[in-house]
């Protein structure tokens, strides 16, 4: 990636001048099943010119109430549009379609319009939780019916389409609009798309100039995204395979651990008497990395730089610590 960025021929984005800008869209356009894509900064700048294009100031978006544009966000929904979220339950990450049809507003002088519902494939809180075809195709029927379209926060849509089996298009068919990252387990440095129609993207580039995302020689940048959707989609696996891993070395350890179903771990530390922060700080002191979820919740997520032995030492150093805590008991 580091040599695709080196050589690319570059020129002025914001006048639609960069060629390899311009061929990371069609390819991300081609491959997600969409007439149109936009390079955008990250997985967060993707969702919210979504919004923006989508809902005027005061209307009403439904979200599941851990999703990631609700949760971690910055508050942008309602800082730049103006939206007010109605969140919804789910279970592991996914909605019901039959609350979503409840929860769209009739017509009445005193409801804001609802103007979007919003999923995500795989589910960040949920553990990279995957919504399958049939759970989309019905939320996707519902919002259909009454003419409000979907926006789908897909950062990481590849490790749902590698966990079933299926081509990424098959969840994107369920989408008026979707943001992919090229981050994360595709490994590029930087960088996400929003695809739709080509209506909504010439809209959302008048978002993405507003939002400060028009760049010049952006190509630079370009680069390591089309090889991250050309060479890098099918090596998730291996991330999945690393994840599962972990779960089972886990599950010896009797430690908690949510099902695993393709890079993220979601460790339950209630049993040990220790809080995550103070897990995540002996695990810290011993060179492994991650995150708190919640109060007893660790997060754990699996890449291209995780290595079968490196599970291993990891399992190892959690059996010392699940030790360590028994002597003080």
């Amino acid at each position: 990636m580091i040599d695709a960025m080196a050589q690319a021929e570059v020129g002025d984005d914001v006048y639609k001048e960069d060629p390899t800008i311009n061929r990371l869209e069609e390819i991300a356009a081609d491959y997600l099943g969409k007439e149109a894509a936009l390079f955008v900064t990250s997985g967060t700048q993707g969702n919210q010119v979504a919004v923006l294009t989508h809902c005027v100031n005061g209307d009403e978006v439904i979200l599941e109430a851990e999703s990631h544009l609700f949760y971690y966000e910055a508050g942008a929904m309602a800082a730049l549009a103006g939206v007010q979220t109605r969140t919804l339950p789910g279970v592991r990450g996914a909605m019901q379609a039959t609350d979503v049809e409840k929860a769209i507003r009739g017509v009445n002088i005193h409801y804001p319009r609802t103007k979007l519902i919003c999923l995500e494939n795989t589910h960040n809180r949920a553990g990279g939780a995957v919504l399958t075809p049939d759970q989309m195709k019905a939320v996707y029927d519902v919002a259909s019916a009454r003419h409000i379209p979907v926006h789908l926060d897909g950062a990481r849509l590849y490790n749902a389409a590698v966990a079933l089996g299926i081509d990424v298009r098959e969840l994107t068919r369920y989408t008026d609009t979707v943001q992919v990252c090229l981050s994360k387990g595709l490994s590029a440095p930087v960088g996400s798309v929003l695809a739709g129609d080509r209506d909504f993207i010439e809209e959302a580039r008048w978002w993405r100039k507003k939002l400060g995302g028009g760049m010049r020689q952006a190509g630079y940048l370009a680069a390591p995204g089309i090889l991250a959707l050309t060479e890098m989609t099918q090596r998730l696996q291996e991330d999945h395979d690393r994840a599962k891993q972990l779960e089972v070395g886990l599950q010896k350890l009797q430690i908690e651990v949510e099902p695993v179903e393709t890079n993220i771990v979601l460790v339950n530390t209630h049993s040990l008497k220790l809080t995550a922060e103070q897990f995540i700080s002996r695990l810290r002191e011993k060179g492994v990395l991650a995150n708190d979820f919640d109060q007893y919740v660790t997060r754990f997520t699996t890449h291209r730089h995780i290595e079968e032995q490196d599970i291993t030492r990891v399992l190892e150093i959690m059996e010392g610590i699940v030790e360590e805590t028994k002597a003080l008991r």
